[in-house]
């Protein structure tokens, strides 16, 4: 299928809900598109949809949007794939770029990702500096990869003494495997250990927990909780009548 020059995709990251959290970059994306293509869930925060062409789905439905996006841009539309949080960051860019990599005769369309906010940097904004030094980020979901290879990851992370991020640590239909990845970390994990339970920042329900290893309930966290580990060297500080500070340094000795 021959692509018109004029059609164009834009990935757009919305951040983690809160309007100031929405870049420019991504507003005017918005603004410029006349077909925006989402879940249900992220395409209800965007403020102003007159005029445009929208096209909601189920969560689930990632691969189906991205190729849908892709046809519409093919036939010289100008489309918006929304994203919450980066969409970078186990979001809808990559499931863009795997259907495109299966049309090789759309690689000349005009993609580009537009980042946002992910959830760890909100959350870590909140906290003071958790993410100080060295860092990395787990999905715990395993629909789209097995919980073998998450529980491997889960453990090296954890030996080599990184702050770990926990992104979707439990839903509904995924209850067991925060308690399993918890289990884990206590067999790598000093138990005074800081764990912070993010719940849903930047919204009306934000809540923010400050514990230890040993005395963290996993049942604490769902889906619009992130999970954050320190390291062996991440502090806490003491704040009269708020939520601990938590920072990781960024010099380590030894």
């Amino acid at each position: 299928m021959a692509t018109r020059a004029e059609g164009r995709l834009r990935v757009v990251g919305l951040g983690p809900g809160p309007a100031e959290w929405l870049t420019e970059e991504a507003r005017r994306a918005i603004d410029a598109a006349e077909h925006v293509i989402g879940y249900y869930t992220y395409l209800s925060r965007i403020p102003d949809l007159a005029g445009k062409v929208v096209h909601g789905s189920d969560n689930r439905d990632e691969l189906a949007r991205a190729q849908h996006g892709l046809e519409l841009a093919s036939r010289g539309e100008s489309v918006v794939i929304v994203s919450g949080g980066d969409p970078g960051v186990f979001g809808m860019a990559a499931a863009v770029f795997e259907a495109l990599e299966q049309r090789p005769e759309l690689r000349s369309l005009d993609v580009e990702v537009v980042p946002g906010v992910t959830a760890m940097l909100a959350a870590a904004a909140r906290l003071g500096a958790p993410l100080g030094n060295d860092f990395c980020a787990l999905n715990l979901s395993d629909n789209l990869k097995p919980w073998s290879l998450i529980e491997r990851r889960l453990t090296l992370a954890a030996q080599a003494d990184f702050v770990i991020a926990l992104y979707n640590p439990a839903s509904l239909a995924r209850s067991q495997q925060v308690h399993e990845a918890f289990a884990t970390l206590r067999r790598h994990r000093p138990p005074s250990t800081i764990v912070v339970f993010a719940h849903a920042v930047g919204s009306k329900e934000e809540e923010l927990r400050v514990t230890r290893l040993d005395e963290a309930d996993p049942a604490a966290a769902d889906m619009r909780t992130l999970v954050i580990i320190g390291a062996e060297a991440t502090r806490s500080i003491a704040r009269p009548g708020g939520v601990p500070w938590v920072y990781t340094p960024r010099r380590i000795d030894g």
